[in-house]
C-alpha cells in the first residue's frame, strides 16, 4: 500500500505522531501533548521489525500505540479515538475485564499486573505506578508488533515490550539488563478498526522476577542522624 493509500486509513491506525498532531482541544493529563522523541529514537535503533507502511502489521502496531498513548496522556476516555468507548473492555491472562474509565483512572500497570509479592497494584495510583516504571526504565519502555496471525474482526498478534533496567525498581537495584516481555493479544475491532475489546496474555511473574534479581539496595536513611561515636560506645559497653 502506498503512502497516499495509507493516509486514507482512519486516523487512529496512522502514525502516532500524526494522531497527536491532530488531537485538538484535548484534555492532556500533563497539560501538554506527549513528546515521543526519545521513544521514537529507541524504536528506530532497537526494534527487531520494520513493518512496511500500510501492511496489517503496521496498522495493528499503530492502533495499539495510539491506544497506549491515549490511555497514558488523554484524561477523558470520551476523547480516545482508538476504541468504541461504551463497549470497550480489556483483560489480562483471562482475568477481570475493565472499562475505559477503569483504565483511565488506574493506569495500565495497575490493571494488568494486579497484586503480587513484588508489586502491589492496590496501593498504587495512576501517577505513582507510572513514576515507578519511568524510574526503572529511564530510557523508555518501547513496544512493537512481532507478528500478526489473523486480521479483522478478531486480530491476533504477538508483541514485544523491552527496556534497559538502568534505574532502581522500588527498593531493588538496577542490573543494567535489557528486559523483554513477549506476549500475545487478541483485539476485536469494528469495520473501521476501532477496538471493542483487548485480551492480553503474558508472564508478568517472569517480568517482576527480573526486576528484583539485583536484590534490595541498602538504604542510607537508617544511618542518618546517628551519633558518629555510637558504634564506639557500643564497643565500650561490651568491654
Amino acid at each position: 500500500m502506498s503512502a497516499t493509500q495509507s493516509n486514507n486509513l482512519p486516523l487512529w491506525v496512522q502514525d502516532r505522531e500524526r494522531v497527536i498532531a491532530e488531537s485538538i482541544d484535548v484534555q492532556w493529563r500533563y497539560q501538554t501533548a506527549p513528546d515521543y522523541t526519545r521513544s521514537n529514537e529507541n524504536l528506530a535503533t532497537e526494534s527487531t521489525r520494520n513493518h512496511l507502511e500500510g501492511t496489517l502489521e503496521a496498522i495493528v502496531q499503530n492502533l495499539v500505540r495510539t491506544f497506549e498513548m491515549e490511555v497514558s496522556f488523554k484524561t477523558n476516555p470520551q476523547e480516545w479515538l482508538s476504541i468504541v468507548n461504551d463497549k470497550f473492555r480489556v483483560s489480562t491472562n483471562g482475568g477481570l475485564e475493565y472499562t475505559a474509565a477503569d483504565v483511565s483512572a488506574q493506569g495500565t500497570y495497575n490493571l494488568f499486573m494486579a497484586d503480587s509479592e513484588h508489586y502491589k497494584a492496590s496501593q498504587e495510583s495512576f501517577e505513582t505506578s507510572a513514576q515507578i516504571f519511568h524510574t526503572t526504565f529511564p530510557q523508555g519502555f518501547p513496544w512493537e508488533v512481532l507478528e500478526v496471525f489473523s486480521g479483522p474482526p478478531n486480530v491476533t498478534f504477538k508483541w514485544r515490550h523491552w527496556g534497559h533496567f538502568n534505574g532502581k525498581y522500588q527498593d531493588y537495584a538496577p542490573t543494567g539488563e535489557t528486559i523483554e516481555i513477549i506476549g500475545m493479544s487478541v483485539a476485536r475491532v469494528t469495520d473501521d478498526l476501532k477496538i471493542i475489546s483487548l485480551e492480553h496474555y503474558f508472564d508478568n511473574t517472569l517480568f517482576l522476577d527480573k526486576l528484583t534479581a539485583g536484590g534490595k539496595q541498602v538504604s542510607s536513611e537508617s544511618n542518618k542522624g546517628a551519633c558518629p561515636f555510637s558504634s564506639w560506645f557500643k564497643k565500650v559497653k561490651k568491654s
